[in-house]
C-alpha cells in the first residue's frame, strides 16, 4: 500500500509535474529572460533517472497524475521514450507543449501512450504571436492543435491573459469551446523572475468572468477537489473553459501538486524558493525517500511563503521571488 505524501497541514499530494528540459524553441516574454542560461546535458536527469524517480513517487507515495513539461519537452530528443516509460506506470499521464513541433512527434506520442495534452497559446493574431514568442509560428501551432483534436487527444489550451497585451482575445478563445470539444484555460498573469510582472498587468478572474458573461450565459461545473482551475461551460457547447486565479483567488489550500525540475530538484510549490536536490543523492546511490518526505513536510500554507499578491505589496512580492524564471521551473 503506497504511503501518502502529506504535508504539515494534512494536504495529500497526488500530482507530479516533471520538467524534462529547460530549453524552449520559443522565447516567450513572460517566461524566458533574454539572458537565460540553459543547463548542460550532463546536468539534466537522464531518461532512466526520470523513470526511476517517477516510479518511486508512484509506487511508494501513491502519485496518480504525472505531467511532463519544460521548457519545451519536445525539444528533448528522447521525449517520446520518456512518455513510453511513464505510460506503463498506471498513472494519468499528460504533456504540456507549445505545439510548435508537435507534428513531428504526434503519431509517436500517441503510440507511446499519451492521451492528454496541454497546449500553450496566448493569441490568435500571427503578428502578436511573434511579439510574445519572439519568433513566427502561429500557423504551425494552430494546425497542430487541430491535428491533436482530430486524433482524439484530450486537449487543453492554456492562455495567459495579460492586460493590454491579449485580454481583447478572450471571446475569440471562448469560440474554441463552441466549435470543438476542447478545454480552454484562462490563466492570470503570475510573477516569476524576469517576466516584468506588475499587479496592474493582471487581468483578474472576476474581470474574465464579467467579460465572458456580458456576451455568453454560462454554468459552473463541478471541480475536482484538488483542481487549480475553476471550470465552466456555455450550455450546449461541446467544449468547456476555466480560470486559474493564482493571483487574485489562490487555491493553495487544496493544491496537491509537487514539481521536479529538469536537473532533479524537487519543489513543493510553483512559487517555492527552497528546493531539494534529489538527483545528486540518487547518483550517489543514496535513498532519496527521506529527502522527498522532508520537502513535502516543509511546504508553506500558501504561495510558497510569499505574501498575498496585493497591489500595495507588489515590491515585496517581486523582491521575494525565486531566482528561477518560469522556463526553468516547468509549467
Amino acid at each position: 500500500m503506497p504511503f501518502p505524501l502529506n504535508d504539515r497541514l494534512g494536504r495529500t499530494h497526488r500530482s507530479l509535474r516533471i520538467s524534462i528540459i529547460d530549453k524552449c524553441d520559443l522565447r516567450c516574454t513572460y517566461c524566458m529572460p533574454e539572458d537565460q542560461r540553459f543547463l548542460q546535458r550532463e546536468e539534466l536527469m537522464t531518461r532512466e533517472e526520470i523513470a526511476t524517480i517517477t516510479r518511486l513517487f508512484v509506487q511508494r507515495y501513491g502519485i496518480t497524475k504525472v505531467r511532463l513539461t519544460g521548457g519545451e519537452p519536445l525539444v528533448r530528443p528522447d521525449a517520446v521514450g520518456i512518455v513510453r516509460d511513464l505510460s506503463g506506470l498506471g498513472v494519468s499521464l499528460g504533456l504540456t507543449t507549445n505545439a510548435l513541433s508537435l507534428h513531428k512527434h504526434l503519431d509517436a506520442l500517441i503510440e507511446a501512450g499519451l492521451r492528454s495534452i496541454n497546449i500553450s497559446l496566448d493569441t490568435f493574431d500571427a503578428e502578436r504571436f511573434k511579439q510574445i514568442a519572439r519568433r513566427d509560428g502561429f500557423g504551425t501551432v494552430w494546425a497542430n492543435i487541430r491535428s491533436a483534436m482530430s486524433r482524439g487527444l484530450r486537449v487543453k489550451v492554456n492562455m495567459v491573459v495579460m492586460r493590454g497585451v491579449n485580454d481583447d482575445e478572450i471571446l475569440r478563445f471562448m469560440e474554441l469551446t463552441r466549435e470543438h470539444p476542447v478545454h480552454v484555460r484562462f490563466i492570470e498573469f503570475m510573477p516569476f523572475a524576469g517576466n516584468h510582472w506588475g499587479r496592474d498587468r493582471v487581468y483578474t478572474f472576476a474581470e474574465m468572468l464579467g467579460h465572458i458573461g456580458s456576451v455568453h450565459s454560462f454554468e459552473k461545473l463541478n471541480d475536482d477537489p484538488h483542481s487549480t482551475a475553476k471550470a465552466y461551460r456555455v450550455p450546449g457547447w461541446p467544449g468547456t473553459f476555466a480560470v486559474i486565479s493564482t493571483v487574485t483567488e489562490p487555491f493553495c489550500g487544496d493544491c496537491d501538486r509537487i514539481r521536479l525540475t529538469a536537473e532533479g530538484r524537487m519543489r513543493n510549490c510553483l512559487f517555492a524558493r527552497e528546493e531539494t536536490d534529489l538527483l545528486s543523492a540518487l547518483r550517489r546511490g543514496e535513498d532519496i525517500a527521506p529527502l522527498i518526505e522532508a520537502n513535502v513536510i516543509a511546504k508553506h500554507a500558501m504561495l510558497g511563503g510569499l505574501p498575498q499578491f496585493r497591489p500595495e505589496r507588489q515590491e515585496e512580492v517581486l523582491h521575494d521571488l525565486s531566482a528561477r524564471p518560469m522556463v526553468s521551473i516547468g509549467g
